[in-house]
């Protein structure tokens, strides 16, 4: 995929009990090919959309968790997100990416979209927004 960045967001980045590992570049899809004419959407209506997917165990999006790596979108307006998660054994691992997906895949102009799900580097909570650290009460 011949991709640009476009997460306007870069420099933003509990224990779970628990489950079955969920292995590196693991992929999730949704969405389909945009028509020729449809205009493409803008990294900010991504994350619009990405901050509607929440870890169920933590009450702030996974945006501002710092769980979203990286966004790339094609010229045909095909999406790849990279993602993490708090742990390889998080209970929603076999979910929440799919979620994200969906997500990204319900906003108008965008094609495919495919999640990617990466353990490098290791989330910590130092990729939290301030806002997260916020609600969390860690500010």
């Amino acid at each position: 995929m011949d991709a640009q960045d476009i997460n306007p967001y870069r420099d933003l980045h509990p224990m779970h009990p628990q489950s079955e590992p969920v292995e590196e570049g693991t992929l999730w899809y949704a969405g389909e090919p945009l028509e020729e004419d449809e205009s493409k959407v803008t990294g900010e209506g991504i994350v619009v959309a990405l901050r509607t997917v929440y870890d169920p165990e933590i009450p702030v999006n996974i945006f501002d968790i710092g769980l979203i790596y990286d966004l790339l979108q094609s010229e045909n307006g095909d999406i790849e997100v990279v993602m993490t998660l708090t742990s390889p054994n998080c209970p929603v691992a076999g979910i929440l990416p799919q979620q994200v997906a969906d997500a990204v895949g319900e906003v108008q102009g965008v094609g495919e979209v495919m999640v990617r799900l990466t353990w490098s580097p290791t989330w910590t909570m130092d990729m939290m927004s301030e806002d997260a650290k916020m609600a969390l009460g860690m500010l």
